[in-house]
């Protein structure tokens, strides 16, 4: 098994600079091309850093949590990916673990934090999480980054320019000529809710657009929370023309109620959600989506924990490059349009 000394003969470097460099060390403090000749020694020898050892002697696992409020939610893939990929690069692993699965008051919070099995935990607050499980990862001892929600007491989070993805929804509607503009929203007590909420709000206001109280639910982001959303919309004595939907889960549950009321979309209904995944373009019809950038999210979000873990600056920051782009497809349309053949 190769070691750190025979990749340093290889490349022609001090062992110390071989250990910052494949440990990405905030003092490796070398050349880009000395950086990847070590790496190259590396890969060229099959090096592999010795996890147990430097657990060992820096008194780390090289293991994160990611807490997600479900794992099977096509809209957490490219946040996990982004999550693992960030990982890989900076050598560390991650374990995943969904919010639903940890009971509240049960002992599996105080085993992942108490017992040393990771060195920090990602949070991504659910609507169904236990407020108190949620203090317990925050205050357990170990960094904690917030993802995609932010709280007064804690600092250290990375969110999404929420405000933004729902400022274009709207804008998008507004062009197409609709002008009665509803807004299924999640849990008036989320952040994230509330920031879709005030981009909503602006952007209405901005097109010289008036919106009635009982066009802004915040019922959640489940699809059956969609459904729920979208019955009192269309029970309205002038419902909307258009919907912006906060969450593409809720939207699929919002487009099948739209159909089993016999509303057509994008005729009777226009609608656009904040979101993208492969779900929202295999839908009838397919959804046109706000796509936020989750992936870098996710890769931003490990950056800040692995930065909290060694010391560095603990800071809540905002992901707005990519910024967040529109994806058009077939549920939108302009007011006047005809209906369209399935």
């Amino acid at each position: 098994m190769a070691t750190l000394s025979d990749v340093a003969a290889r490349a022609g470097v001090s062992i110390s600079a071989v250990s910052r460099v494949l440990s990405n060390a905030p003092s490796a403090r070398v050349s880009g091309e000395t950086r990847q000749r070590i790496q190259d020694a590396a890969a060229e020898l099959g090096y592999r850093p010795n996890f147990a050892a430097r657990a060992l002697k820096f008194s780390r696992t090289n293991v994160v949590a990611l807490v997600v409020p479900d794992l099977t939610n096509a809209i957490f893939t490219e946040l996990m990916r982004g999550v693992e990929t960030r990982a890989h690069e900076l050598g560390y692993m991650v374990l995943l673990a969904r919010a639903e699965s940890i009971e509240p008051g049960s002992e599996a919070i105080a085993r992942l934090i108490g017992e040393g099995r990771v060195d920090g935990v990602l949070v991504q607050v659910g609507d169904a999480m236990d407020e108190a499980d949620v203090r317990s990862l925050l205050d357990g001892g170990v960094p904690a980054v917030l993802v995609n929600s932010r709280r007064s007491t804690h600092q250290g989070s990375v969110i999404l320019d929420d405000a933004s993805g729902a400022r274009i929804a709207v804008k998008h509607l507004v062009a197409l000529g609709h002008r009665r503009i509803a807004l299924i929203n999640g849990l008036d007590t989320t952040d994230t809710a509330q920031r879709r909420g005030a981009g909503f709000r602006s952007a209405m206001a901005a097109a010289g657009l008036e919106v009635p109280v009982d066009y802004v639910t915040g019922l959640g982001y489940e699809p059956r929370q969609g459904r729920e959303a979208m019955r009192v919309l269309a029970a309205l004595s002038e419902p909307p023309t258009a919907v912006v939907v906060a969450n593409a889960n809720a939207a699929l549950g919002a487009l099948l109620e739209a159909r089993i009321l016999g509303l057509h979309v994008p005729h009777d209904l226009s609608m656009v959600a904040i979101h993208d995944a492969w779900t929202a373009e295999n839908t009838w019809p397919p959804l046109t989506t706000v796509r936020m950038p989750l992936y870098e999210l996710g890769r931003q979000s490990m950056t800040a924990m692995v930065e909290r873990i060694t010391g560095g600056a603990i800071s809540d920051r905002v992901v707005d490059d990519p910024a967040p782009v529109l994806v058009e497809r077939e549920s939108t349309a302009p007011r006047s349009a005809p209906p369209r053949t399935p």
